[in-house]
């Protein structure tokens, strides 16, 4: 049984253009969630191929999933986001950057992690700004936590990558925190990723002169 936990689900009604790209591109690139739920279920039957994997953890309104996937189509990009709309103007842009190796899907991104993928089977997550849950009393529902980060560690192949992006102070310090307490990952703060676009996440923290702190942690063994 699939629980929901690091997120909470928002409106779902589309925009007359947001239907459109729904209508379009949601039968190619939109895994049902009873897909996954089938034991016969596969990543690369879903892709349609078998490419190294990267997962995005939030991927918003997927401006940074569009162009990140676009200039990478060797790779095969498994996006998470359970905002509808959020998802349908993710197939707009990737119908725009004739991005074709995304899929996303709207289960829990931790169960699917457990579930879906296997040890050593990551190439890189992405985790740009997701959500701080900033009340002290909803901390707990914060994704970056000892046991998701554990779980990423003995998912990601030795050498694959997590990168991260956060403008809240305190979860950066949180994040710091746990990921450096993980023996299987080695990293730290690090200048912001040049390859990633500035999304609407972003250019909100800067407007209200919150501080962008980026990590990446790389997982440790022979390559």
């Amino acid at each position: 049984m699939r629980e929901v936990l690091t997120y909470s689900r928002r409106g779902s009604r589309f925009t007359p253009s947001q239907q459109e790209s729904w209508d379009a591109h949601q039968h190619k690139w939109v895994i049902d969630e009873a897909q996954v739920d089938q034991p016969d279920f596969s990543l690369s039957t879903a892709f349609g191929r078998q490419a190294p994997l990267i997962v995005e953890i939030g991927s918003g309104i997927g401006e940074a999933t569009a162009a990140l996937a676009a200039a990478r189509p060797e790779v095969n990009v498994l996006a998470f986001e359970v905002w509808a709309p959020g998802v349908a103007h993710t197939l707009g842009l990737l119908g725009e950057a004739g991005a074709e190796n995304v899929r996303l899907v709207s289960v829990d991104a931790v169960w699917a992690m457990q579930h879906l993928i296997g040890e050593g089977e990551l190439e890189e997550l992405w985790t740009f700004f997701p959500d701080p849950w900033p009340k002290k009393r909803h901390h707990k529902r914060r994704l970056v936590t000892p046991d998701f980060v554990r779980l990423v560690a003995s998912r990601l192949r030795p050498g694959g990558v997590w990168r991260l992006a956060t403008d809240w102070a305190e979860y950066a310090e949180q994040m710091s925190v746990v990921l450096d307490a993980e023996p299987a990952l080695d990293g730290g703060p690090v200048d912001r990723w040049p390859d990633r676009p500035i999304t609407k996440f972003e250019r909100k923290g800067r407007a209200a002169d919150r501080t962008i702190h980026d990590f990446a942690y790389v997982r440790k063994g022979r390559v």
